[in-house]
C-alpha cells in the first residue's frame, strides 16, 4: 500500500471523490488543506514538470478568483514564473485535487488517469 498526499479542499465534490477512489483502490491518503497550506513556487514548479502537463492546466479556470482576476485574458501574456507565483500565491486558483506520492504528481480528478497512475501501486 503506498501513502499519497492529496492537496484539496474538503467542500470540493471532486476531491471527495478522488480521496474516496484512492482508499478503495487501497491507498493511505494523507490530505492536505490546499487553501491553508498554499505549495511553494519550488513545490509547484517540481510538481508541474512531474505532471507532464503545462503550467495552463493548473490553473482553476472554472473558479471565482480566476474569473474575477481576468485571467483567461491575462495569462498570455505572463512568463511560466509568474504564472507560478500567481498560483502560490492563492491556492483557490490550483486545480484540485493535487495528488502526488512524491514520484507522480496528478492534478484534478479523471478516473482513467488515476487507473492508469495510482490503481496499479494499490
Amino acid at each position: 500500500m503506498s501513502k499519497l498526499t492529496v492537496y484539496e479542499y474538503s467542500k470540493c465534490g471532486t476531491c471527495r471523490t478522488a480521496v474516496k477512489w484512492l482508499k478503495a483502490a487501497g491507498h493511505e491518503v494523507e490530505a492536505i488543506p490546499l487553501f491553508e497550506q498554499l505549495p511553494t513556487p519550488e513545490q509547484l514548479k517540481t510538481w508541474i514538470a512531474r505532471s507532464g502537463l503545462g503550467i495552463r492546466k493548473w490553473f482553476n479556470t472554472s473558479g471565482e478568483v480566476y474569473k474575477e482576476m481576468g485571467l483567461k485574458d491575462v495569462l498570455p501574456t505572463m512568463s511560466e514564473e509568474e504564472m507560478i507565483r500567481l498560483l502560490a500565491s492563492n491556492g483557490r486558483l490550483i486545480k484540485r485535487p493535487v495528488v502526488t506520492d512524491g514520484h507522480h504528481v496528478t492534478v484534478g480528478y479523471k478516473e482513467d488517469q488515476y487507473t492508469e497512475i495510482w490503481g496499479e501501486r494499490s
